[in-house]
């Protein structure tokens, strides 16, 4: 595994992220994809399913691959894509890259609110069809600006037209229903979810800062999105 980290990721991404052991991601597919998603969330997984097949392209980036539930079942446009897993930790890197071995992925140890590493090895700038982030944003710490560092990171390394796609569960700006607020309130005390202030609107303007064609569905308190990474404009200045 790479593991070539600009900063130390700060306390709170560490902690967050050191849920994820063996244990929960066993029973992940099941509770938060399957039960969650369907009661609490509302947005049963078979849209972010569907969210995957219209984006993913043959020279993907995972952001944050949890399980590997999508990237094993949706379809990719190629037979063999070329397939790189970025995640800060490390048993979820070891399960999602098991699950999906059969594609010989590539794995990046790294904090996806900083700089990643790129052009030092699996990492390339300009490369790649499209970039997924999906249940990410919600679980990392910070307001949009920070949260933003993440889609800036797609743009690093997405080529020209490429797509950017995922899902984040939202606290305002969407129906958040009674048991859904109860649980969010104790994820968030707990770090497991950091979206206190995460709205509909602060997404849109991180899209629209950096993206074209974009696209955002709003499913219960999810947030499904997907937008191109537009070309350079050949008329601009240089550093306009």
């Amino acid at each position: 595994m790479q593991e070539d980290h600009p900063r130390t990721p700060s306390d709170e991404v560490i902690a967050g992220q050191a849920v994820y052991n063996r244990l929960v991601l066993a029973g992940y597919d099941q509770f938060v994809l399957g039960l969650s998603c369907r009661l609490l969330w509302r947005c049963p997984k078979r849209h972010m399913l569907a969210n995957y097949d219209r984006n993913v392209g043959a020279r993907h980036l995972e952001f944050g691959t949890g399980t590997g539930y999508f990237l094993d079942r949706c379809h990719f446009p190629a037979r063999r894509p070329e397939l790189t897993l970025v995640d800060l930790n490390p048993t979820v890197l070891r399960v999602s890259a098991a699950r999906v071995a059969r594609y010989e992925p590539a794995v990046v140890q790294a904090d996806v609110l900083q700089p990643l590493p790129f052009d030092e090895g699996k990492l390339k700038t300009g490369h790649y069809d499209s970039v997924g982030a999906n249940f990410l944003l919600h679980c990392l710490p910070g307001g949009w600006q920070e949260k933003g560092e993440v889609l800036a990171n797609a743009v690093a390394a997405l080529r020209p037209g490429g797509r950017v796609f995922g899902s984040t569960i939202l606290s305002s700006g969407v129906d958040v229903s009674a048991p859904a607020r109860r649980l969010m309130t104790v994820y968030n005390a707990r770090g497991i979810f950091h979206n206190t202030d995460d709205d509909l609107t602060g997404l849109r303007w991180q899209l629209d800062k950096r993206f074209t064609d974009i696209r955002v569905t709003v499913r219960g308190c999810v947030a499904l999105f997907e937008a191109t990474n537009p070309a350079p404009d050949p008329t601009a200045a240089p550093g306009g």
